[in-house]
């Protein structure tokens, strides 16, 4: 069933491949230079060197980059049809990638796509071939010449088990360009790259939990055209790819490529047949190929299923497989529920947004103090589905770039998400809403995979979704598909707004009205001031810290240099560079009120406030802004401990305060009031 995409942030196609080399060259294009040039494609972007294998490590024996000519005198593409059977795993531990190889080789359809056709070594050979990806909602063309990695004439990674075939060699070389290097294929889900292969939408079931029905719902998704793989749980990495009594392997996966019922003795037996990436190395109990179950079925199924040979493909009984694998993952062409046999039509809403430490990397619930400050998504379901009084909902959050970013000591982060019921009228809901409100629906675990999926049905309503790591302070970036049976009549991130609220400066009272306060500020800003009745921002920087020097509550080392030029920037209405000593009132005016926000977060008088409460103080000072405004205030202000000092909260308030003030006499209206061009709001925020 097609999937209509709304895409959030985005104005492409996502059908459409990119082209991704750096030159923006198609590879057409870049093929037909090659042939007018007459030389063999050498790809820069993705060179034959070391770099291009391993990041973490020198490589190991002495491989020799080779094209397929200079292996075997004729080699092909593709041999008879690209077929499970030519992909045998290498040296490097990727079998998550060859399980879902091998279950791509039963989809034409996906086939097709992932190895666009018309490539060979004879017509128009260039030395140059690509291949397609899907990633985070896109479509990508990847391009790479065919010198691949060999030791002794003998090609090292993955290879086809006909010497003289190489698409599935030159799919793996584009898969390892597209994250980075071929070491960062090292461990990985089945699902990723099956997802990767279709656009699809995963799902994950346990054996050992599963439904009563679990062959059905696996019997299903193969009819419709999903693609599965399993695995086998280790309880420490001294089980990986530790080989049974029975012949199967932990920690590694493998692709299913078929569910079969057969007729024993007048009683149904439900099979699946299941193939290890190696090409070798089987289930060796019942109704493993030599097993004497094979004698009780009638000839026209033997003939059917069994094929006799150790190329690593191997049927078993399903109560055997339950026993034996711990997951079972299914990767679905559409997102249509498995256990029942309705088809429907879905729309699919694609979000994007990030966790950065300080400001918007709050963590899960069990952190309610910043959990509220993660990115907030409002979805508004407006119609139920047909025929019924609730709305099909199906969730997938997707970590970005985390298998790229390895070589910079970064890894899969654990990730979860939680749905509630949205308040009215909020733009972003507080600590207190999600302390005292139960979420509607949550994904089931925090788990450390790229993507978590969950399927619920809720009444039409406003909701609102929270994306997560499960720790604070942890940096990614994400994607979320949001897939319904009617489109969402809202989704959107919340506390996107970006506006201020400033009241005008009050009008500075006249000496005899002052206030004992203001008589003591006066006196001591007559001391400072020359004959002009002024001060500069040194003498500013003198008063403010012997003012704030006594106010014991404030804990600080003194104002900046830094801070005291945005104050007099504020405040210096005539635009001499000085402050005179009504200007100064006015601003000492501001000043209270923006010491008693300060302290109502420094609640441990350390003389530091959470960079996480400063959406808050902001707001409460009249200013509001967007997430990504937060986070560059966050970055620029927080240190390593997510802390900010007075004189950086003086410093940020005053700045912005200031900037707003400047839209504000742009804008020209009178209602104080102001939105804005968000990237005019960066450059003047950080540079005011």
């Amino acid at each position: 069933m097609p999937l209509q995409s709304s895409l959030s942030g985005r104005g492409s196609d996502p059908k459409k491949p990119v082209d991704t080399q750096s030159d923006g060259k198609t590879f057409e294009e870049l093929r037909h230079e090659c042939l007018l040039k007459g030389v063999l494609f050498e790809d820069q972007d993705f060179p034959a060197e070391d770099s291009s294998l391993y990041y973490s490590q020198s490589v190991p024996v002495n491989i020799e980059w080779k094209r397929p000519k200079e292996i075997c005198e004729n080699p092909k593409f593709i041999v008879g049809g690209a077929d499970r059977t030519d992909i045998c795993q290498g040296q490097l531990g990727d079998c998550w990638l060859l399980a879902a190889i091998a279950s791509l080789t039963l989809k034409k359809d996906a086939m097709a796509r992932v190895v666009p056709p018309n490539q060979d070594f004879d017509n128009r050979y260039a030395g140059i071939f690509h291949f397609q990806f899907w990633n985070h909602n896109q479509w990508l063309d990847v391009v790479v010449d065919d010198r691949l990695p060999a030791v002794r004439n003998k090609l090292i990674m993955l290879h086809s088990a006909s010497k003289d075939e190489f698409w599935s060699a030159l799919l793996e070389k584009a898969y390892a360009k597209l994250h980075g290097s071929y070491e960062s294929l090292k461990g990985g889900s089945t699902m990723e790259a099956m997802e990767d292969f279709t656009g699809g939408v995963g799902e994950v079931y346990e054996t050992k939990k599963a439904p009563d029905n679990l062959f059905h719902i696996m019997k299903k998704a193969m009819d419709r055209g999903s693609m599965m793989g399993c695995s086998i749980d280790i309880t420490s990495s001294a089980e990986s790819e530790a080989k049974t009594s029975t012949g199967l392997v932990k920690g590694h996966a493998y692709s299913i490529t078929g569910l079969e019922e057969v007729a024993v003795r007048g009683q149904k037996v439900q099979l699946i047949r299941i193939r290890n990436p190696w090409g070798q190395v089987e289930w060796n109990g019942p109704w493993s190929d030599s097993s004497r179950e094979w004698g009780y079925v009638s000839a026209a199924d033997k003939n059917r299923l069994l094929q006799k040979s150790d190329n690593g493909e191997f049927w078993m009984e399903f109560e055997d497989f339950k026993k034996n694998y711990d997951k079972a993952e299914i990767c679905n062409m559409t997102p249509d529920s498995l256990t029942d046999d309705t088809k429907r039509h879905w729309e699919v809403n694609m979000l994007e947004g990030n966790w950065i430490r300080g400001s918007t990397a709050g963590g899960c619930r069990n952190f309610i103090d910043t959990f509220w400050t993660n990115p907030q998504f409002k979805l508004e379901l407006e119609d139920a589905d047909d025929d019924d009084d609730v709305c099909s909902v199906m969730i997938a959050l997707m970590q970005k770039n985390r298998r790229k970013l390895r070589k910079e000591g970064m890894d899969l982060e654990t990730i979860g998400f939680a749905v509630y019921e949205a308040p009215d009228d909020q733009d972003q809901a507080g600590k207190d809403f999600f302390r005292y409100h139960p979420s509607k629906a949550r994904s089931r675990t925090y788990v450390n995979m790229r993507e978590i999926s969950e399927r619920f049905t809720l009444p039409p309503g406003k909701y609102l979704l929270v994306p997560t790591t499960f720790q604070p302070h942890h940096e990614a970036d994400f994607i979320i598909r949001i897939f319904s049976e009617k489109k969402a009549g809202l989704c959107e991130e919340m506390g996107s707004n970006v506006d201020a609220d400033l009241p005008d400066p009050p009008m500075p009272s006249e000496p005899d009205e002052e206030t004992d306060e203001e008589k003591g500020l006066r006196r001591l800003f007559e001391a400072l001031a020359g004959d002009d009745q002024a001060i500069s921002v040194r003498e500013l920087k003198e008063m403010l810290d012997g003012v704030l020097s006594r106010r014991k509550e404030i804990k600080f080392d003194g104002l900046s240099l830094s801070t005291c030029h945005s104050i007099i920037n504020l405040m210096d209405v005539d635009n001499t560079g000085q402050l005179e000593f009504q200007e100064f009132k006015v601003f000492w005016e501001k000043m209270k009120k923006w010491i008693m926000l300060f302290l109502s977060f420094d609640t441990d008088r350390s003389g530091k406030m959470s960079s996480y409460e400063l959406r808050i103080a902001l707001k409460a000072a009249g200013m509001q802004l967007n997430n990504k405004l937060l986070q560059l205030v966050g970055l620029r202000f927080a240190d390593e401990n997510y802390d900010i000092d007075f004189d950086d909260y003086l410093t940020c308030i005053v700045r912005l305060e200031n900037m707003f003030r400047a839209f504000q006499a742009m804008d020209q209206r009178k209602s104080g009031r102001v939105k804005m061009n968000i990237m005019q709001f960066l450059m003047l925020s950080m540079n005011v």
